[in-house]
């Protein structure tokens, strides 16, 4: 299997007479290197969170950002079309929004969340 890629076509995405696009993974040898370099720096991110935010008593929701931060990261690492890896990239945008914002009652992290956005819009063009 070494140099060889694998296609794992899950299902059809859309589907008109212009456009099909298959949800689906692609794994070939730098999708699997990213995989393994996300899932160690998230799993390293999980376990100190998990500490410094033990007493927060919003502990729940500041991990399913994280974790949805994660998940999103493998969509875009994974996607096997172009429409695909634009969900995974947006799903990471919102997530860092969410994550930034977290303590949203702190007039700095929403600025500092609006500006992220902002700023990541303007990256994209």
């Amino acid at each position: 299997l070494v140099g060889s890629n694998v296609y794992l076509k899950l299902t059809v995405w859309m589907d008109s007479e212009t456009l099909n696009v298959d949800w689906g993974f692609l794994f070939d040898t730098l999708t699997v290197i990213m995989c393994c370099v996300v899932t160690f720096v998230s799993s390293l991110v999980h376990i100190y969170s998990t500490e410094y935010m033990a007493h927060d008593p919003h502990l729940a929701r500041f991990m399913s950002y994280l974790s949805l931060f994660t998940f999103f990261m493998l969509i875009l690492v994974t996607a096997d079309n172009y429409v695909q890896m634009f969900v995974g990239w947006e799903g990471v945008g919102l997530c860092s929004y969410l994550l930034i914002n977290f303590w949203f009652t702190r007039i700095q992290a929403n600025k500092a969340a609006i500006k992220a956005m902002v700023i990541n819009r303007i990256g994209d063009f």
